[in-house]
C-alpha cells in the first residue's frame, strides 16, 4: 500500500481553532472522516491515514486542548463537536464523507452520522460503547483512563501499556508513544465532561448507514459485549472480532485492519457520490 503524509493547517470554526490534518488518497472513494480517542492527538492514527490511499482523502482534527489546538473556550458536547467536524468539512469543500471513530470518537461518531445523515454514508466503529450505557471495563484500565498521565509520561505508558489496553507492549505500542503529545489538563478534562450522561442507544436503531462495527476480544477498556450491543442497536451493522486484540488493535494491527475497513467502505459505495464528495 502506499504512504501517504497529511497536509496539516488550522482551521476556524466560530472563535476555536482547529488543528485539522487531511491525508490526499489518489482514489476516488469518498473521504473518511476520523474522530481519535480521548487525549489522542491525530499523529495517533497516522498508520490509518498514511495507509487509505484508496480513498480521496482522510480528514482528522485534534480536539480543543489536544495537540496542536488551543484550549477549549467552554465546555462543549458531542453536538457541538460533531457541527465542528461539519464545518471543518464545509471549509474543505467536501460534501459526503464515510465516518470513523475509535473509543471516545466512536460517539462523536455516531452523534455525527445522527446530526447529519445526509452526509455521512458509511459508519465504522472501532473499541467504542454507546456511552454513559456502556458495560466498564477492568478497574485498573478505567482508574489510569481518568487522568492522561499516560500521554505526559513515556515510561509510564509503556510500562502500563498491556493492564491499559490489552495490547501487548511491544515495537507497536513504542511507535504509538512516540507519536503522542501531551494534551492539557483543561482539554483532557473537557473531553471527560463532554460524554458525560451521553448516550447513543436512543437514536441508533434509527440510522439509516450501513455500519461496521470492531472490537478486540481483549479490550481492557470497552469490553467486547459492548461492539455487541451496538450490533444489536444498529439496523444495518456488522460485527467483527479481532481475535487477540486490545483496545488499540487498530494501531497495533493496522494492516490487517485497514483492508477490512476498506472493503467495507467499497461494498457501500456509490459512483453517484464520487464527484461530490471529492473536490477537485
Amino acid at each position: 500500500m502506499a504512504v501517504l503524509k497529511p497536509e496539516i493547517k488550522m482551521i476556524k470554526v466560530g472563535r476555536q481553532l482547529l488543528r485539522t490534518a487531511v491525508w490526499h488518497g489518489s482514489g476516488s472513494h469518498r473521504p473518511v472522516l476520523f474522530f481519535n480517542g480521548i487525549g489522542a492527538n491525530l499523529e495517533t492514527m497516522a498508520p490509518l491515514g498514511e495507509l487509505m490511499a484508496d480513498r480521496c482523502s482522510v480528514i482528522t482534527f485534534d480536539m480543543p486542548g489536544i495537540g496542536g489546538s488551543p484550549d477549549p473556550r467552554m465546555p462543549y458536547r458531542p453536538s457541538t463537536a460533531a457541527k465542528w467536524a461539519k464545518k471543518i468539512l464545509e471549509e474543505l469543500d467536501i460534501d459526503l464523507v464515510d465516518v470513523m471513530g475509535v473509543s471516545w470518537g466512536g460517539g462523536l461518531a455516531q452523534q455525527f452520522v445522527r446530526t447529519y445523515p445526509d452526509c455521512a454514508k458509511a459508519l465504522v466503529l472501532l473499541s467504542t460503547s454507546a456511552g454513559m450505557l456502556m458495560v466498564p471495563g477492568n478497574i485498573s484500565a478505567i482508574r489510569r483512563m481518568a487522568q492522561p498521565k499516560r500521554y505526559s509520561d513515556p515510561d509510564y505508558m509503556m510500562k502500563n501499556f498491556e493492564i491499559l489496553y490489552g495490547d501487548a507492549a511491544d515495537g507497536g505500542a513504542s511507535a504509538h508513544k512516540d507519536r503522542t503529545l501531551p494534551p492539557t489538563k483543561k482539554g483532557y478534562a473537557y473531553q471527560l465532561m463532554a460524554m458525560a450522561g451521553w448516550t447513543s442507544l436512543h437514536f441508533l436503531p434509527f440510522l439509516k448507514q450501513p455500519a461496521l462495527i470492531m472490537s478486540g476480544d481483549r479490550d481492557h477498556i470497552v469490553p467486547l459485549i459492548n461492539a455487541r450491543i451496538l450490533r444489536a442497536a444498529i439496523p444495518h451493522a456488522n460485527l467483527r472480532v479481532v481475535k487477540g486484540g486490545g483496545h488499540l488493535f487498530m494501531i497495533s494491527r493496522t494492516r490487517e485492519v485497514v483492508p477490512v475497513i476498506t472493503r467495507f467502505l467499497d461494498d457501500h459505495a456509490e459512483d453517484s457520490s464520487v464527484v461530490k464528495a471529492c473536490p477537485a
